[in-house]
């Protein structure tokens, strides 16, 4: 007999739809598997065959051939174990085939029947929906990431022979349901306070204007000075991520199998912190069969890098396609994947060699050409590319003990979302989320400078010998300044705030 149950398997974060056919019969006992499946698949024989056997249903003594289509795609991982366990089950009619046309499967079986979770089930289910399948059945451990689906009946089991009750009494199962929205709002934020960054004024207001209008920064100071600090606390002055931006960021942490210790949704904004000596692989994905590297799991949040001029500089050049463009394209033979890299960087980095030039308490030991062989690791157009370059100083013994502790995260937060609300409001109608996704089109609408302003902004060009696109930052920058001081338009003093983040682009 013959039965067709489907399945999906994963293309970068998109899921395709698999059919699972199977037909049992007649010939020398023994299973056959085409329609390039790769070595999981192909080893899901043998655990298929065992936990049929441990779920106490019989294992058919006959040919079985199992086609899996379209046959061009190559079919990876385990999860193709669960659709064709139930479709050697529906062809040997011990289970009814009833819901089969319906319902799509997915899931890995162990040996003894039981259930594994499997990766990218967000994505598979959000697929599903789509084509119209009225039904998913998943492990009991991915039911709840499915489950953020809605319109879509989602069924979670922990063994195989729960699945063939499921199918031959169907009314007896009600779908899992979950109020993904309402969990989101309950879920804290948790992130070190700025409140506990003493001093630093000029840093915390970078720090603040990058929160606001999702600027790239660059901390530059000597070690001690409090670089990495003011980076960790970046998050906790973000705006939370709205339920759509929270979909996004599960679905590639679904792919990259990192979810199953976070529940239904990744609620708080990721910050991802590589070391330096990452290669440029893992930093925007890659592989044999393509998954989402750092820059990818940064998506909608943060990524630091510490010590910037430590990474290899072709490893940082991989990353001015996606500061740009907001999304990493990875090409094989087969197939062209991308990634969305929607991130905000913030990176850190001593001034030279030895850490302590321009340093007002130790003096430095480093010559002028080394430094500049130095900055030489970081490239112009990556420069051009963080809208904020500030300079960090070291807190002297006095400041140290008697300054008091700065404003705390909630405070600057409230301040950081107002500035948002008003771009979104500009925004509406776009799909722009900040300030540094605007494109030229939407400088010349939102970004008018009057000629004394333009005068500036033209000398700053001159002297600073910036390119095109510095300037279009510092028009960004001075948008989100704006926006935090409540103004409508662009004034002098926006622009020539915008104007002294970029003064240290060819710093030697």
């Amino acid at each position: 007999m013959l039965a067709r149950i489907w399945s999906a398997s994963l293309i970068g974060i998109e899921a395709l739809k698999v059919g699972v056919e199977v037909d049992v019969a007649g010939g020398l006992p023994g299973i056959v598997v085409v329609g390039l499946p790769d070595t999981a698949v192909q080893e899901s024989k043998e655990r298929v065959k065992t936990a049929i056997k441990n779920s106490g249903y019989s294992f058919p003594m006959r040919r079985i051939v199992i086609n899996l289509t379209p046959a061009d795609v190559r079919k990876e991982g385990p999860s193709f174990d669960l659709p064709i366990s139930v479709g050697i089950l529906a062809a040997s009619e011990q289970v009814k085939a009833d819901l089969l046309e319906t319902h799509l499967f997915l899931g890995e079986v162990s040996l003894d029947g039981s259930l594994r979770p499997v990766a990218g089930v967000l994505a598979i289910a959000a697929a599903a929906k789509q084509l119209g399948f009225s039904g998913l059945v998943v492990p009991s451990d991915n039911v709840r990431e499915a489950a953020v689906v809605k319109g879509l009946n989602v069924y979670g089991f922990k063994h195989l022979s729960e699945i063939g009750q499921f199918l031959n009494s169907p009314a007896d199962y009600l779908p899992v349901q979950i109020d993904a929205k309402k969990e989101l709002e309950q879920l804290q934020i948790a992130a070190p306070d700025l409140r506990d960054v003493k001093g630093q004024a000029h840093a915390r207001r970078a720090l603040e204007i990058a929160a606001a209008g999702g600027h790239n920064v660059v901390f530059v100071g000597p070690p001690g000075s409090g670089k990495t600090m003011l980076a960790r606390r970046l998050p906790a002055i973000l705006p939370p991520l709205s339920f759509e931006e929270a979909l996004e960021v599960t679905q590639i942490h679904s792919v990259a199998g990192l979810l199953r210790e976070k529940g239904a949704l990744v609620a708080i904004r990721p910050f991802r912190s590589p070391h330096h000596s990452a290669s440029g692989a893992s930093l925007v994905g890659g592989g044999s069969y393509p998954r989402p590297g750092e820059i990818s799991l940064a998506h909608r949040g943060i990524l630091f890098l510490d010590e910037l001029t430590e990474f290899k500089r072709d490893v940082l050049e991989f990353l001015r396609q996606p500061l740009e463009d907001g999304y990493v394209t990875i090409s094989r033979t087969r197939q062209s994947v991308l990634f969305p890299a929607r991130f905000t960087l913030v990176a850190s980095t001593n001034p030279c060699p030895c850490g302590y030039y321009a340093d007002t308490i130790q003096a430095c030991t480093c010559s002028p050409r080394a430094r500049e062989q130095y900055w030489a690791k970081l490239s112009g157009p990556l420069m051009d590319r963080i809208d904020l370059q500030v300079g960090v100083n070291r807190l002297k013994p006095e400041e140290i003990t008697q300054q008091p502790n700065g404003e705390d995260s909630a405070t600057v937060r409230s301040r950081v979302q107002s500035a948002r609300d008003r771009a979104q409001r500009r925004f509406e109608g776009t799909s722009l989320r900040c300030n540094a996704e605007m494109q030229s089109v939407h400088l010349r609408q939102w970004c008018a400078l009057d000629d004394a302003t333009r005068t500036l902004l033209e000398n700053a060009i001159r002297r600073l010998g910036l390119s095109v696109r510095a300037s279009d930052r510092i028009l960004k920058v001075a948008r989100t300044i704006a926006d935090l001081a409540g103004d409508e338009t662009l004034q002098t003093h926006h622009v020539a705030e915008a104007i002294q983040y970029r003064t240290i682009d060819r710093m030697q």
